[in-house]
């Protein structure tokens, strides 16, 4: 029905940050609708739908499925994401739960090695030990089912048509697989994403994926079902529990029982905005609020951006509020997380520990409802993932946040995707000193994340901004990085995005590599501030709602100019 246009180290040396300039990165100005998305191919496809009368739900679809195809080591059908929408005509914020589920055979000591000790991230995730049950599929699913306007099917046939004609592989997509130690491990994905002396593909190369286009029309004709309970099913449990590397043990049951979960979006207004996350399981919302919350009492906008004032401050922010993220956010149907996370009074009273000269102590505090005994234990999360932002004519918006987790999740593929290895997000360890881990492995638990899909409102309730971000846990820190911007420091959009990360995990403060920020790294340290440079390759997308005095509305969309990214609209 639709034309198709043809055409990372973190700190323990896992994951290059790797990116190009291989798109337009030009800020994309519209009035009608409007979609950013992290590939051109996928924002192309969105724009499309949009056109044809489709809604934000319709177009976030069909992005999601071309960027399964075009953007493999990110996203896709066999991962999950969580999804905010906005629906312009009742006013209302719903959040959507599509993050993968432990198999019901797990247990708490799943990653641990014979002695108690937790391997090393690439043996824990390689293989089918790590692969929770995508939750993707369901989710949208269940969207389309609620706001889309266009006919399912007619939603994958982009996708189907690019995988049988063939797209050329980018330069990220290229240089990843050339560097992921995880792809020679398996011959299925070994021998799509490289050549026979075990080379990546070139960038160019023409790839066809004809097993992937045969999984997509059975989905298209039989709904979500075929993916859960019909032929593909099997082959994701076979794949899964025959891996020539960690043996998972996924069920036919485990993908039959499989439900995506609307939870309640969590909230809280900065300086006359209203800005809106995604709860638990994601930590992504409610840890962006508590950066936000505890920066309020500052005259932000009286700093200059990326003063070594202005990013101390927003360092000791995030110290904080990650320390509560580690504490005590997981799946609230396995953990009680505290709703005083988000109370006023708590959260003054965090604020208060800020010294606005010198680096302080980040220590979880005891919110109201918090339960004494839960501690806090590392989990990997590192930088994959991909994210997607639409407006469509009616107002209606999407943002989605889609990971299938490491790049290339787990390298076991399937009918031409990949499957996660989300379950390396839950922490290895499930106690310490005898106190259990809100975010240890249970069966049927759902691993935390910090993904970020975020919506802000204007002063008078008016959709202002829909953005986020991939990045792995540092995420949090460049959503929180760009709605500073945008508000405080009054940036356009596309400057928003693009102007240098800094995070502060509850540790070191990182600063990008390559930019103005190293210019303060001796000023910061001089606070007492460990401070590391290197490189930060978020992929934020983002658009800008400005209301003119005529009540006239422009959108501005921007793509982060560290990745692939697009914008695309009317």
């Amino acid at each position: 029905m639709f034309a198709v246009s043809p055409a990372l180290a973190d700190d323990q040396g896992v994951q290059p940050e790797i990116g190009t300039g291989a798109a337009d990165h030009a800020q994309v100005v519209a009035n009608r609708e409007l979609v950013v998305a992290a590939n051109p191919h996928a924002a192309r496809v969105g724009a499309e739908i949009l056109a044809a009368g489709g809604s934000a739900t319709d177009a976030a679809i069909a992005m999601q499925l071309v960027l399964n195809l075009v953007e493999p080591q990110s996203s896709g059908i066999g991962g999950g994401a969580f999804l905010l929408h906005y629906d312009a005509a009742n006013d209302a914020v719903t959040s959507h739960d599509g993050r993968e589920t432990a198999p019901a055979a797990a247990t708490a000591e799943r990653f641990l090695n014979p002695d108690g000790s937790a391997p090393g991230y690439f043996d824990a995730l390689v293989g089918g030990r790590s692969v929770g049950t995508p939750g993707l599929l369901r989710l949208l699913e269940d969207v389309h089912g609620r706001f889309g306007k266009l006919p399912w099917a007619d939603l994958f046939q982009p996708a189907i048509a690019l995988a049988e004609e063939g797209f050329e592989i980018s330069p990220r997509l290229a240089k990843l697989a050339g560097w992921a130690p995880t792809l020679r491990r398996l011959p299925v994905a070994a021998a799509y994403f490289l050549d026979a002396d075990g080379n990546a593909k070139p960038a160019g190369t023409l790839l066809q994926n004809p097993d992937f286009a045969f999984g997509l029309k059975a989905i298209a004709e039989g709904g979500a079902n075929a993916f859960y309970r019909g032929r593909l099913a099997g082959e994701i449990v076979a794949a899964v529990t025959g891996a020539a590397v960690n043996p998972g043990d996924m069920t036919r049951g485990d993908l039959a029982k499989y439900e995506a979960v609307e939870r309640p979006p969590v909230c809280l207004p900065y300086r006359g905005h209203r800005i809106c996350g995604m709860g638990p399981p994601s930590s992504g919302g409610i840890t962006v609020l508590q950066i936000m919350a505890l920066l309020a009492g500052h005259d932000m906008a009286a700093l200059a951006p990326g003063s070594e004032q202005a990013i101390h401050l927003i360092a000791e922010a995030s110290r904080l509020a990650y320390a509560d993220r580690d504490r005590y956010i997981a799946d609230p149907d396995f953990a009680d997380v505290p709703q005083g996370l988000l109370d006023e009074a708590y959260l003054r009273d965090r604020a208060a520990l800020i010294d606005g000269a010198r680096a302080g102590v980040g220590e979880a505090g005891m919110p109201p409802g918090a339960q004494q005994g839960w501690l806090d234990a590392p989990s990997p999360e590192l930088p994959a993932t991909s994210h997607l932002s639409v407006v469509d004519a009616d107002g209606n918006a999407v943002a989605m946040t889609t990971s299938i987790e490491f790049a290339f999740g787990s390298a076991v593929m399937v009918r031409g995707f990949l499957l996660n290895n989300q379950l390396t997000d839950f922490s290895f360890t499930p106690e310490r000193d005898g106190e259990l881990v809100a975010n240890r492995v249970e069966p049927g638990k759902r691993p935390r994340s910090s993904m970020a899909p975020t919506l802000v409102f204007d002063a008078n309730g008016n959709l202002e901004l829909v953005v986020g971000s991939p990045g792995g846990s540092r995420i949090i820190c460049y959503v929180a990085k760009t709605l500073v911007a945008v508000i405080d420091w009054r940036m356009d959009v596309q400057s928003a995005v693009d102007f240098p990360n800094f995070c502060n995990r509850n540790g070191k403060t990182d600063l990008e590599r390559g930019t103005s920020l190293e210019a303060i790294a001796d000023g910061l340290g001089a606070r007492g501030h460990e401070v590391a440079i290197r490189d930060m390759n978020s992929g934020l997308h983002a658009i800008h709602l400005i209301r003119d005095g005529d009540g006239t509305v422009r959108m501005q969309g921007a793509a982060d100019h560290r990745r692939e990214g697009m914008a695309a609209g009317q």
